[in-house]
């Protein structure tokens, strides 16, 4: 698997680096690199990528500007100097932060997370059956119908089944994208829950073979009518 990049950074010894670095990687291709954002806006319009190595302040037009205009970007990972975007990044969902100056160590660990995320794009599709996750240094099979609930913690998850609990480098929005939607629900921001393999609800809080999961106070109803539906028996 080859992912298509862009690396768009308006000083020329920031690109040079992530070039020597982005040349070491095998499944990294870099299509072009951009020195403004006003440049990178043009070129997406001509070409599609997968992922933007994308510095956030240039002039005329920021990094998180450009990507808000965006109808469906690519992927991105931030490259910056400020800590002060990072909220906005997760807002944004992005795949990675990296802060300059960028060891090669730090940039291998994002560019594995993306790798691990189009890995898994391919994967699944709804009609499929199972995946693979990164498990420490092996790919773990995960049958979608075995799973009960994910819970998200940044960018890892905990994907628990009834036999087995696996830690994988993703983020729960990754996960969500992949998963057959009719068959999960999102009953608080760091969980996704497998309808059918819900026990019992009592008051903010879903029964999992013996597992328990909050409900979100704001998304309660919304939730609840999904699970139930018509479930409920009446006298």
């Amino acid at each position: 698997m080859k992912i298509r990049c862009v690396i768009t950074d308006d000083e020329p010894y920031a690109r040079k680096g992530l070039q020597g670095y982005m040349g070491q990687i095998d499944f990294l291709e870099l299509v072009t690199v951009c020195e403004s954002a006003v440049e990178l806006n043009t070129f997406l319009k001509q070409e599609q990528v997968d992922l933007l190595f994308l510095d956030i302040e240039m002039p005329y037009l920021s990094g998180i500007d450009l990507l808000k205009t965006l109808a469906n970007p690519p992927k991105v990972i931030f490259t910056t100097a400020y800590e002060k975007y990072a909220v906005q990044g997760y807002e944004l969902e992005v795949l990675d932060y990296l802060l300059k100056p960028i060891s090669f160590d730090r940039f291998l660990k994002a560019a594995n997370k993306a790798f691990d995320y189009f890995n898994l794009q391919q994967q699944v599709k709804p009609q499929q059956e199972y995946f693979f996750v990164k498990v420490d240094n092996k790919l773990e099979k995960v049958v979608i119908a075995d799973i009960l609930f994910a819970e998200g913690m940044e960018n890892y998850i905990v994907i628990y089944t009834k036999d087995k609990k696996l830690i994988t480098h993703l983020t729960l929005k990754m996960l969500q994208e992949r998963l057959p939607a009719d068959k999960f629900v999102q009953p608080h921001k760091s969980y996704l829950v497998a309808v059918d393999k819900i026990d019992a609800i009592e008051g903010n809080t879903l029964g999992l073979s013996g597992y328990q999961v909050p409900v979100s106070r704001y998304q309660k109803d919304e939730v609840m009518q999904r699970i139930l539906q018509d479930k409920i028996l009446k006298r």
